[in-house]
């Protein structure tokens, strides 16, 4: 159908592509394009965990789909952690992306991981969390961490969420160019409430000029607000 995109939707620490469901479909009501693809280790690809998951694996999951698809032309979202991942693929296949959306996530520099990026405290609760699998991975938080208040919801988001691999906290991020690599871009706040590990990735944003959105629900929109998601996905998209 004419003005029909093409969507390649990230999930964020802990969840898999299952998170995107709702959004998913409503996208492809519109006569889009989309996939949800799952990294390793996590979703209904929990059973690969391994301590040799790094931030490098993420970003060559995300690849291999817009590889093997053969898609072109691609609409790249990265909610929370798979920001990661987006700007890693940016970085390997610019000619393949039209725009990058960064949904509430976290915005690396070349050679900083994820620890690099959170809190002190953060990190000593995550790596304390680790311990408990011998250093393999993170327990996930309940469904309340992410802002998912309706019982439904969380219920649901309880009974998905997985423990994430801890090399890709531990991983730096490898760009060869700048974040983005000077692709089309936008970041989208999620402002009720907005969430407090993200405040260097607002101000990184902020100081990068970088176009921003906001959406009035909370860190975990996808689920939360899905219709108001695709909305302005659809928006976006143009």
């Amino acid at each position: 159908m004419a003005g029909q995109q093409t969507f390649v939707l990230v999930h964020g620490g802990f969840h898999g592509g299952w998170c995107w469901r709702e959004v998913a479909r409503g996208l492809r009501a519109r006569g889009h394009e989309v996939f949800t693809p799952t990294q390793t280790g996590l979703g209904e690809r929990s059973h690969l965990l391994t301590k040799d998951i790094t931030l490098d694996t993420f970003i060559e999951d995300i690849t291999q789909v817009l590889r093997f698809e053969d898609l072109h032309d691609v609409i790249l979202v990265g909610h929370s952690f798979g920001g990661n991942s987006v700007s890693g693929v940016a970085d390997r296949m610019p000619e393949r992306i039209k725009l990058l959306v960064y949904l509430d996530a976290i915005m690396l520099e070349s050679g900083q991981s994820m620890f690099d990026s959170l809190p002190k405290e953060v990190v000593a609760t995550r790596l304390k969390a680790a311990e408990a699998s011998g250093g393999l991975s993170v327990a996930p938080p309940a469904a309340s961490a992410f802002n998912i208040d309706n019982a439904k919801q969380a219920r649901l988001v309880d009974a998905r969420l997985t423990p994430h691999p801890l090399g890709t906290y531990t991983s730096p991020l490898n760009l060869a160019h700048p974040v983005g690599n000077g692709l089309p871009a936008v970041y989208v706040r999620c402002t009720q409430p907005l969430f407090p590990t993200l405040q260097p990735a607002r101000e990184w944003v902020k100081a990068n000029g970088m176009k921003t959105f906001d959406i009035a629900t909370g860190h975990g929109a996808m689920i939360s607000a899905p219709g108001l998601l695709t909305e302005l996905l659809c928006d976006l998209a143009g």
